[in-house]
């Protein structure tokens, strides 16, 4: 099919561009030199070491079984959403909530929410991306509460913004939804995903004091699950592209954004690494002549050992890409290996969001996306914590 591209000259221009555009790629010579450039790593890469990380890879290790775990229970955290609630969903195993997080040659300090409300006050910490952003803002939300349930709260939802203040102590927690990071236009009825254009979700993140992004898994959805209609860069509209070569250009976006208009002296800055899914059992069961699992649906308990078998997310390569080459790079929460590790920790047919017939057939329906509450996203918060305190 041949290549189309239609420049934006007025209104008039805009809608015959939308109407028109043929779906095409770039062209093959970027999408092969970017692929060659993700294949020159090794295909098990170890998580990256931060450059306050000298004495402990806080991001390679091991799950541990630990009994005083978890850190809170779901009745008792005032705002954990429903599709993240597997024990009151009616999960009937627990041994997943029982693991710990063991890096090879330190111990990970225990989270103390008292202690982060004391250092913490006065300032606001804002989670932003997508729906795994969200998963980690409620359990910071719930750790903190655990630790101090009597202390006055308000909580206000909203889209693209909600914010859960712990009034006592002046603190603002919140979560600014943006699974693109980049803004999407509405553009004639039409989604615009603008993949150099931040402008619009960006004016609300400057005043907080952290800033913990994430983004992943959109940019690889299609069908209805898609988010978009047309992709824009340099003024040129897009029907698709290669979805690596538009997550790299997105996150360069980012990338600049950060450099050009966060004071870092006052703002510590955050990038979550690509939460893993498991969907495909063949990963995790490599040799298993038994296994008839068809996904996470099942699994009880994190894999053993420092590695997962299975592929690294070609997405990543591209996140540590970007990131080394800021000019003041964002600290990379490099929580992609460990997590893979947790095929037990998805609410699977467990989530509020299906309804009895879709929980019968979980070949199809299972959740092996999100992560249960209580459970692993209580980790990457420990590890923000770590991370901001020592």
């Amino acid at each position: 099919m041949a290549v189309l591209f239609l420049k934006l000259l007025g209104s008039f221009l805009t809608i015959l561009c939308l109407v028109l555009v043929k779906p095409h790629t770039v062209s093959s010579a970027v999408i092969m030199g970017l692929r060659n450039h993700h294949n020159n790593h090794n295909h098990h890469r170890r998580p990256m070491l931060q450059a306050n990380q000298s004495t402990c890879a806080l991001f390679v290790g091991t799950w541990v079984r630990d009994d005083t775990y978890p850190m809170y229970q779901s009745p008792e955290c005032p705002i954990i959403d429903s599709e993240f609630n597997c024990q009151m969903n009616g999960r009937p195993d627990s041994d997943y909530l029982k693991y710990r997080w063991q890096p090879l040659n330190c111990q990970l300090p225990r989270f103390n929410g008292l202690e982060f409300l004391v250092k913490m006050k006065g300032k606001t910490v804002m989670f932003v991306g997508d729906s795994l952003g969200l998963n980690q803002w409620e359990s910071l939300i719930c750790m903190i509460h655990a630790a101090a349930p009597r202390t006055r709260t308000h909580m206000t939802r909203g889209d693209p913004l909600s914010t859960f203040k712990f009034l006592d102590y002046g603190i603002s927690v919140s979560f600014y939804r943006a699974p693109y990071l980049v803004d999407i236009d509405v553009v004639h009825g039409k989604r615009v995903l603008k993949l150099e254009d931040i402008s619009g979700n960006g004016k609300s993140w400057p005043n907080a004091d952290v800033l913990s992004f994430n983004t992943g898994h959109w940019w690889s959805h299609e069908g209805s699950l898609q988010g978009w209609d047309y992709m824009e860069s340099m003024g040129t509209y897009y029907q698709d592209m290669d979805r690596l070569v538009a997550l790299e250009k997105g996150l360069r976006t980012w990338a600049n954004w950060v450099d050009n208009n966060i004071d870092r002296s006052k703002t510590r800055v955050f990038f979550q690494s690509i939460s893993p899914t498991h969907y495909n059992p063949s990963e995790w069961s490599a040799g298993s002549t038994s296994s008839i699992a068809k996904n996470c649906y099942g699994e009880t308990a994190p894999m053993s050992g420092t590695t997962y078998p299975g592929a690294y997310p070609d997405q990543m390569r591209v996140v540590d890409g970007v990131i080394r080459d800021m000019h003041s790079p964002a600290y990379l929460l490099d929580i992609t290996m460990l997590s893979e590790l947790r095929k037990d920790g998805h609410p699977s047919i467990y989530s509020g969001d299906l309804n009895p017939k879709q929980k019968a057939n979980p070949d199809r329906s299972a959740d092996c996306s999100h992560w249960c509450l209580p459970g692993l996203p209580d980790t990457w918060n420990q590890l923000l914590y770590t991370a901001l305190f020592y």
